[in-house]
């Protein structure tokens, strides 16, 4: 006689949600990431943003190998001495820009939801004083983040700006081209934009994200070298040519 199988072969709805323990599980996750933010807000409203900038790394770089190293124990998943998984250094390069374009999207797309969700609840302006606001703070961290962690030439500042221009996650999921006219000129082009061409094949038209844009590059170039000035040449509700959606003018 065949013995019963545990596993039903046509599992209901109820069958395919996830245990307490596992949305406790994710729900974790979800609030560790809610409290490492809120810490550096608060840190960012008494000692400054150039000081939560500088404590922010200091506090990831130990963090981040507590944290991989204890959920490698439980999860069985081999890492290094600085809590690297192993795993990401057997990938190719092609598949580590597979996971660098996922996760630069993923971030492109919690910035929408962001938002779209202020924008329904509290209105158009609400949403862009939200944005810019946190666009002040995320370009300087991304531009110290950057400056860490890829090789920035410190002879001249442009060359810097240029270099660190091809770290940001923008850069993933965009296309844009850099143009030098002279020594201490350079402009960006953004050719290519993720959210701009997603709205043109929807039939929309562009958003107006100028305001967002002076903030985003103004504080991304001053904080690779303050001495570097920041111009818009277009940017949405601007007129635009076919060629680009935005270009930006920096100058020493």
């Amino acid at each position: 006689m065949k013995p019963e199988s545990s596993t039903r072969e046509n599992p209901t709805e109820t069958d395919s949600k996830p245990s307490a323990q596992i949305r406790d599980i994710l729900d974790a996750f979800h609030r560790m990431i809610v409290h490492y933010g809120l810490w550096q807000s608060r840190v960012e409203e008494n000692l400054g943003l150039q000081a939560c900038i500088e404590l922010e790394r200091t506090v990831w770089e130990k963090s981040f190998a507590i944290q991989m190293t204890r959920l490698a124990k439980v999860l069985g998943f081999p890492v290094d001495e600085h809590g690297i998984p192993v795993a990401l250094k057997d990938k190719s390069p092609e598949e580590l820009k597979a996971l660098l374009d996922g996760l630069s999207a993923n971030w492109l797309a919690n910035d929408g939801i962001w938002f779209q969700a202020v924008e329904q609840r509290r209105g158009m302006a609400a949403a862009q004083t939200c944005n810019n606001e946190a666009w002040a703070r995320f370009s300087p961290f991304e531009a110290a983040g950057i400056k860490l962690t890829h090789d920035i030439p410190e002879n001249d500042p442009l060359d810097a700006l240029a270099a660190a221009l091809d770290g940001r996650l923008y850069a993933q999921i965009n296309r844009y081209s850099i143009e030098r006219p002279d020594k201490s000129t350079l402009i960006l082009y953004m050719n290519d934009c993720r959210v701009q061409s997603t709205r043109q094949r929807k039939g929309l038209a562009d958003y107006p994200c100028k305001s967002a844009g002076i903030i985003e590059y103004t504080t991304f170039a001053q904080a690779i070298d303050p001495r570097i000035k920041t111009e818009c040449l277009g940017c949405p509700p601007d007129q635009h040519p076919t060629e680009w959606f935005c270009a930006w003018k920096f100058s020493l």
